[in-house]
């Protein structure tokens, strides 16, 4: 198995405690080994939810770099593991697709966990976006008010978000609408740079996470990952960084290529 090629952690100051924690920053050789570390904080907070509120709701993430951890959710030991009967999916984003385009975040879920797993589909709260999309995100934000019902504050346990080039993360992008919504939980956001409109979690829902995972992979990523995260100057913050919800930990999940701006602390393990 994998393991970290540096185990230390990339963190700004500790923060009082009515401002968010800081990002944890953690390194790995490859995208299957971040894959592997997802894999174990989804089992741990999935058991820990369990034990204290008897199920487990995950935001899941959409785009290729979640695909690995999905597949490797399916086996052992998560398969057996994982209080799969006591968790319901939500999904962070999602494009404007019938859910069988090659496209659809949800497709790529379906494919690589709730099939390999047999998910009762009452168990996954898909985004329809084959559905106007104003109309879409309305009913969405219904359906996950009566998720949670039975908990005493609205909240996800774990958040799995992925990182664009721009620093979009979900489907809030540079400069769209969506960044400025302050009560509504889901959104119908026009992104003009793709010609495209787009479902999306806003800020107001993300940030009643109780974990955050960001998972980045490649050297494409390496730039905003070491801006948003490692310390590096930059005029102005990225919509992955708002992201910030109060008692929660927040952590980045990334490969060798991804960290290769962020400052060394020491040198890589040759066996990791």
């Amino acid at each position: 198995m994998s393991e970290p090629f540096d185990d230390t952690e990339t963190e700004a100051p500790e923060s009082p405690p009515w401002l968010p924690s800081p990002v944890q920053v953690h390194r790995y050789k490859e995208p299957e080994a971040v894959a592997d570390a997802a894999a174990k904080r989804f089992l741990e907070t999935a058991s820990r939810a369990v034990e204290k509120v008897d199920h487990f709701v995950v935001a899941l993430a959409g785009g290729s770099t979640p695909r690995l951890l999905y597949q490797r959710l399916t086996e052992s030991p998560y398969r057996e593991r994982v209080p799969w009967d006591k968790t319901f999916f939500v999904f962070g984003d999602e494009r404007c697709v019938a859910p069988d385009d090659e496209s659809s975040n949800y497709r790529m879920a379906k494919e690589s966990l709730f099939d390999p797993l047999e998910i009762p589909a009452h168990r996954v709260l898909r985004m329809k976006g084959e559905e106007k999309p104003a109309d879409a995100a309305r009913r969405y934000e219904v359906r996950l008010g009566d998720l949670f019902l039975t908990r005493p504050k609205p909240a996800f346990d774990l958040v799995l978000l992925g990182i664009g080039t721009d620093g979009h993360t979900a489907s809030l992008f540079p400069g769209t609408e969506a960044l400025d919504e302050t009560e509504r939980w889901v959104v119908a956001n026009h992104v003009p740079q793709l010609d495209t409109w787009r479902l999306t979690l806003t800020f107001p829902a993300l940030n009643k996470a109780k974990r955050v995972i960001f998972l980045a992979t490649g050297e494409s990523k390496a730039r905003v990952i070491a801006e948003a995260f490692g310390g590096a100057e930059h005029a102005v913050p990225y919509p992955c960084e708002r992201v910030t919800p109060l008692h929660a930990r927040r952590e980045a999940l990334v490969d060798r290529e991804a960290a290769s701006l962020i400052p060394q602390h020491k040198e890589p393990d040759a066996d990791g």
